[in-house]
């Protein structure tokens, strides 16, 4: 067999290959655990074609996924089947996000840093004086 045989062989067998929807969030590096992308998918964080479904949904090729994952929500299509977990730079050939999907999370992470300085940190904790103060000022 050459190599360009296997290549096809694979590519034909992601088309034909069944893989669940929290096994595929986990092989694509979406979550840290099969455990956590399954809580996910029954918490509704994850939404495959723009309706909620359940984990142990088949994922095919070309379908539109929604997803949370911190603060940071993603679209991403599918492109590739694979249900093992890989290697992140394959992993990342197993979807596309969206240019959308892309400009939100920058939009949002530039309001999240300017929100920072709006409320700075104080350079040094209360001391016990000025906690019971803080305390009486929110009690009253």
């Amino acid at each position: 067999m050459t190599k360009k045989t296997k290549l096809n062989d694979s590519s034909e067998n992601a088309d034909t290959l069944k893989v669940r929807l929290d096994k595929w969030l986990w092989a694509a590096r979406f979550y840290k655990t099969r455990a956590i992308a399954r809580e996910m998918v029954q918490g509704g964080k994850v939404h495959y074609n723009s309706q909620r479904s359940k984990a142990s949904k088949i994922v095919e090729i070309g379908a539109i996924i929604k997803l949370a994952q911190g603060v940071d929500e993603k679209t991403i299509t599918v492109l590739n089947i694979l249900e093992k977990r890989q290697s992140a730079p394959i992993a990342q050939t197993m979807y596309q996000e969206s240019d959308a999907s892309i400009a939100k999370r920058e939009e949002n992470s530039i309001a999240r840093k300017n929100n920072s300085f709006f409320a700075p940190h104080p350079d040094k904790k209360p001391d016990k004086k000025q906690r019971r103060e803080l305390l009486k000022m929110k009690s009253s």
